[in-house]
């Protein structure tokens, strides 16, 4: 059932009294921080160098930031775009925002392969049931990511 069949529960993850990132002061496993937002990247994740960029800002939708604020997030999601990029070696990037089940601005970034398990098609994250990555392949791909942004890990 979908979080909007209640209004109260709907308004409050809307207005961040009651979202979790908010609640909680941050999103989880955050591996550095930007400018205007936080990048997580799980180790359960449907595809290999799956992140997902989280405005540091509470707003449901891009329009709810200022100019400012949307332009910094967006640069952001830039240079993560590219660190992505080069680091995975992916084909192409799939870039998602939602916000249908948790309303605070989030971006997610999937990295397309050859050969993946969804190729020709959009990614269903709920059908991968077994773990993306071999021993040692995420720990090693988060440092180089970090590497590649060019910041410190958080």
């Amino acid at each position: 059932m979908s979080k909007w069949n209640s209004a109260a529960e709907w308004q409050q993850l809307c207005d961040g009294s009651a979202c979790p990132i908010c609640v909680r002061g941050q999103p989880l496993d955050i591996i550095v921080e930007l400018h205007a937002s936080w990048l997580t990247m799980p180790e359960r994740a449907p595809m290999v160098g799956y992140v997902c960029l989280v405005s540091r800002v509470h707003a449901v939708d891009l329009h709810n930031l200022t100019l400012t604020q949307s332009a910094a997030f967006m640069q952001d999601a830039h240079r993560v775009s590219s660190a992505l990029s080069a680091v995975t070696g992916s084909v192409k990037l799939n870039y998602e925002i939602h916000g249908n089940t948790l309303p605070h601005l989030h971006m997610h970034f999937f990295p397309r392969y050859a050969g993946d398990p969804f190729e020709g098609r959009a990614i269903e994250p709920s059908r991968i049931a077994q773990p993306v990555y071999e021993r040692g392949q995420f720990a090693a791909l988060k440092k180089e990511l970090v590497q590649a942004l060019g910041a410190v890990s958080a």
